[in-house]
């Protein structure tokens, strides 16, 4: 597929996503999930990638949904268009790596929710956040209802929700939507050194880590740790990576995965 929204780039093992339709404040519309789901796919077939890094261009990370695309649909429609972007944003969960979301600018609406897909989120000083669909008549369609209250509880969630209030990225700090802030020219710098942390170690036990808590979130405790020890174990054993990542240790030398 030929992209005409996304910029896409691979270095150094890091895929680098830049949604890059500033005129609109990078609105996303049917052909941004297109363009994001075939990417998704093709990131999925290269064991080589460690991490993937999603920011916008512009004033914008994404402002939200294309309104002039969604003001027609009818029900049915409005209901698909809401799985379409559901189906995108919960495929970023399924990858093996991480995605980090490095957010410029504003991150509303549909943004937001882009955002809250990703596994974590670093923020410009310049990020404003907010979910303004009731000011629409509207309410959040890629999971926002559902993912805003697991990352920040229920009460900040509803306040956000239904006042579509704005804030900034130090409030979305204090309130757990974001795990770090940082100036605007450092931004990419930032998101790239995590991306870096993150790919010198155990690309196995870093795909098990986000297996575990992303399945383990919706588990009973119990069912949590039973998940956990299942994959603690298969990390054991002749030729495996944790065998590789003791010796080392005990060697003292860097591993090789």
């Amino acid at each position: 597929m030929e992209y005409k929204i996304l910029k896409t780039e691979i270095k150094d093992n890091i895929a680098f996503v830049t949604i890059n339709r500033p005129e609109a404040l990078n609105a996303l519309n049917t052909r941004f999930f297109n363009e994001m789901d075939d990417f998704v796919a093709k990131v999925s077939q290269m064991p080589a990638l460690r991490a993937m890094i999603i920011t916008g261009e512009g004033k914008a990370f994404v402002a939200g949904a294309d309104i002039a695309e969604m003001v027609n649909k009818n029900r049915e429609e409005g209901t698909a268009f809401s799985r379409l972007g559901q189906n995108t944003f919960s495929s970023f969960g399924k990858l093996d790596i991480p995605v980090i979301a490095a957010i410029n600018g504003f991150a509303l609406g549909g943004g937001l929710e882009l955002a809250m897909g990703c596994d974590f989120r670093i923020a410009s000083t310049k990020a404003k956040f907010g979910q303004p669909e009731v000011s629409l008549g509207l309410i959040p369609g890629y999971a926002g209802t559902q993912r805003l209250s697991r990352l920040v509880g229920m009460g900040d969630a509803l306040y956000l929700l239904m006042t579509a209030e704005m804030i900034g990225a130090e409030d979305a700090l204090r309130i757990g939507l974001v795990q770090k802030v940082v100036e605007p020219e450092a931004l990419m710098e930032t998101a790239t050194k995590v991306a870096g942390i993150i790919a010198a170690k155990g690309p196995q036990a870093i795909k098990k880590v986000k297996q575990v808590v992303r399945q383990g979130y919706e588990l009973s405790l119990i069912e949590g740790e039973k998940l956990e020890a299942e994959q603690f174990g298969s990390l054991f054993g002749e030729g495996s990576e944790g065998r590789e990542g003791m010796k080392a240790f005990l060697e003292k030398r860097k591993p090789e995965w």
